[in-house]
């Protein structure tokens, strides 16, 4: 309790944001830029939470119905007869495959006038973008820090998509236009939130060692035709969906980084880091990132085993190797396949032994939740996720603050169910696990416990 009331009165113009070198950003929650929305920690989790079921809704509907999504975007249907049972709406054959729902945020100093900036990250998105003046008329939302101005940046140059059509990824989301030359890029989120503008280049500068890296982004100029409207927090979004070798505007893909390195801040912690290029984590433990060319921006691993304490949850061995287990930051709440979820928490439920279980609690929440007497220290299982079929210490063991979470006053079962074949790990699970994702040698690798 005393962390929760730490976190919500963090003063944001005092948040711990040093120079950083080549290759790597400040990592923050976006909790902390968001939180004086909320009346307490408790509506904001709710808020947290209802945002990660609806970016799992999304998720059904992209990945539950066999779409396939190219590496620039294009998302490409098939005709079926069945549609996911999770996703709220089908979704047109232009839609956008992005959902804007990044849970975490980086600082990034932009442009020649080295203006900073902070930008929702997105593990499962590829475009980079940020607001550009000079916008459309009304097509800049209000933004907290200074907008990026385009002509103030003597190192910043639109594309020209006629002389470097190279460059020019063209998709349902972005055309050449022959007349002006310009690269235009029109995204629209699940949410009806959209930006648009076109693709130009300009540096990005590592304020330690003043190196500067020349990145492809979207010049947002109009952020304010859409149903829905971003919040003055953030700049833009930075997709960090997985490298490809050619047609890719993800910073992996432009960086040409094999390796991306980064440690989740828990729901407590001010700052983390994100890097290229390097890792300060081992690679002791680590699961195999699965190649999957229908869905190129998005890591899959295989899921063999879990258990709690040490009973053994039953995975159907196709879900284990067929299907995988996607990893999303941009998830809260890790979602199993329902049959799977079902045997889960009745487990959980048979391994805790002394404390009241609670009739229907909040609704649309979570289902397993307990009383605890207050100055009484619960015991909640721990679970194990094994993600090796041959080494039994190839595992991510999940502690008590990866497994529960404290919400109205309960400590809740912090696992959710999904109509979908696969397992979704998300974020909540993640924190305080230092990651490291090497497409170069298709590992995903995991350090438990080195990070706040």
């Amino acid at each position: 309790m005393e962390a929760r009331k730490r976190f919500m009165s963090i003063d944001l113009t005092k948040l711990p944001d040093p120079p950083m070198p080549s290759y790597m950003f400040t990592l923050f929650s976006r909790d902390l830029f968001e939180k004086s929305k909320f009346k307490d920690y408790d509506s904001l989790l709710e808020s947290k939470v209802s945002r990660s079921q609806a970016r799992v809704s999304h998720l059904a509907s992209i990945l539950g119905n066999g779409n396939s999504i190219g590496a620039n975007g294009n998302l490409m249907r098939p005709h079926i007869k069945h549609e996911s049972k999770t996703a709220d709406a089908k979704v047109p054959e232009t839609t956008s495959t992005y959902y804007v729902n990044g849970e975490y945020v980086a600082s990034f100093t932009i442009g020649g006038e080295q203006i900073k900036n902070y930008l929702l990250i997105d593990t499962g998105s590829d475009l980079i973008w940020w607001q550009c003046k000079p916008c459309t008329e009304g097509g800049c939302y209000n933004q907290a820090d200074p907008i990026y101005a385009a002509p103030n940046s003597g190192t910043y140059e639109k594309l020209d998509c006629v002389a470097k059509s190279e460059s020019c990824f063209t998709s349902n989301l972005i055309r050449c236009d022959q007349r002006t030359r310009e690269c235009i890029y029109d995204v629209t989120y699940a949410d009806k939130r959209r930006t648009k503008g076109w693709i130009a280049g300009d540096v990005i500068t590592f304020v330690l060692d003043q190196n500067q890296e020349r990145i492809l982004f979207g010049c947002g100029r109009d952020q304010t035709s859409g149903d829905g409207s971003f919040g003055p927090e953030y700049a833009g979004i930075a997709g960090l969906g997985r490298r490809v070798l050619t047609s890719g505007y993800s910073l992996p893909s432009q960086f040409e980084a094999d390796i991306m390195s980064m440690c989740l801040p828990g729901l407590h912690s001010e700052s983390a880091t994100i890097s290229f290029h390097t890792t300060p984590f081992d690679n002791s433990i680590s699961a195999e990132l699965l190649p999957n060319p229908a869905y190129p921006n998005f890591y899959f691993v295989n899921l063999y085993k879990v258990f709690i304490n040490e009973r053994e949850i039953p995975l159907n061995p196709s879900i284990a190797i067929e299907s995988g287990c996607v990893v999303d930051t941009g998830t809260v709440i890790t979602n199993f396949p329902r049959d799977i979820y079902n045997v889960f928490r009745d487990t959980f439920r048979q391994e805790v032994q002394d404390l009241t279980l609670v009739d229907n609690p909040t609704p649309g929440a979570f289902d397993t939740c307990y009383n605890v007497d207050p100055g009484v220290v619960p015991n909640f299982p721990i679970v194990r996720m094994h993600f090796s079929g041959q080494n039994p210490n190839n595992m991510v063991l999940l502690t008590h603050q990866q497994v529960v979470t404290y919400f109205h006053g309960l400590y809740c079962l912090a696992f959710h169910a999904w109509d979908e074949g696969f397992t979704i790990l998300g974020n909540y699970q993640l924190q305080g696990i230092g990651l490291t994702f090497n497409t170069a040698e298709n590992t995903l690798s995991f350090q438990l416990n080195v990070c706040d």
